[in-house]
């Protein structure tokens, strides 16, 4: 399983980090599961990327895009930023040259992971899970009740890792499931690749600052063009969200606020709209000077 994605910063004045690139479906039985773990990306993003290509049977010799390219989430570059929209963690470790990026799993419709700026407040190895009244109701109405407390093993839905946040009751932690990485799965915490979450326990020291935001539409530069990357809403926003309006509305915030405006291809910025593919696309007419 890949190791977490630690990215150079761009220069001052550039959003942009990482790049694309492709790979072969080996085997007729591999799913694209096998390769969102084994590239360290998520179920849905995965998918988002590569529209049409079936996740259970993709085929063997079948190219994927994985795609490790991404805006960066607006805002102070500090600590740990959370994009629900995009399903993805950024760490920015207290160098200030660097961004560690993680694919995690969110909150379901009904349970969602909550906005919110708070801190890191402990880091728990081989953590023991005690599910709250609320779900260990909703358990016991499906015919599964759930124990007390369950241990450390196999059978712990937290993983080898958790990191206990002063926001009451949600946890960045492993799992025992670890396709629901990527997906809308959890009941409001936030789930990680075992391995994942093993890297970033050893890295963020307690008192790291954790912003959790919701934005499916993000617009940066990359050496004075204009970048924008749409994801799907959520599903309970989907009616007011990712609209071609919202798009564009999200282009001229950007290009009103910049010192060096830029011409804006409206096709392209279409497209990016329509497609939510997750990918950043540019939107500039043309290539300019740098900002």
């Amino acid at each position: 399983m890949a190791k977490a994605l630690t990215l150079d910063l761009p220069a001052p004045g550039d959003d942009v980090v990482g790049e694309t690139y492709t790979v072969k479906i080996q085997r007729y039985e591999d799913t694209l599961n096998r390769y969102a773990e084994l590239y360290g990306v998520g179920f849905r993003e995965l998918l988002s990327a590569n529209p049409g290509i079936n996740p259970w049977v993709p085929g063997a010799g079948r190219e994927v895009l994985i795609p490790t390219e991404y805006i960066l989430p607006p805002g102070e570059r500090k600590g740990i930023v959370i994009n629900l929209a995009e399903m993805r963690m950024f760490y920015y470790p207290p160098d200030g040259k660097t961004v560690v990026t993680f694919p995690i799993g969110i909150g379901r419709e009904g349970w969602q992971t909550p906005l919110v700026s708070t801190t890191v407040t402990k880091i728990v190895k081989d953590p023991v899970w005690t599910p709250p009244p609320s779900i260990r109701a909703e358990h016991a109405a499906m015919g599964d009740p759930l124990p007390a407390s369950v241990p450390p093993g196999p059978d712990n839905p937290l993983g080898p890792w958790a990191l206990r946040l002063a926001a009451p009751g949600y946890l960045i932690h492993g799992s025992n499931k670890e396709l629901g990485v990527g997906m809308r799965v959890s009941h409001g915490c936030m789930r990680m690749y075992n391995n994942n979450v093993t890297e970033l326990a050893a890295m963020v020291p307690v008192g790291t600052t954790v912003r959790i935001v919701n934005t499916p539409v993000k617009v940066g530069w990359k050496g004075g063009a204009m970048y924008v990357e749409v994801h799907d809403a959520l599903e309970e926003q989907r009616a007011v969200h990712v609209s071609e309006a919202v798009v564009a509305d999200a282009i001229h915030i950007a290009n009103r606020i910049s010192s060096t405006p830029v011409p804006i291809d409206w096709v392209q910025a279409k497209a990016a709209a329509v497609k939510r593919s997750g990918l950043p696309s540019k939107v500039s007419d043309e290539q300019v000077a740098h900002r």
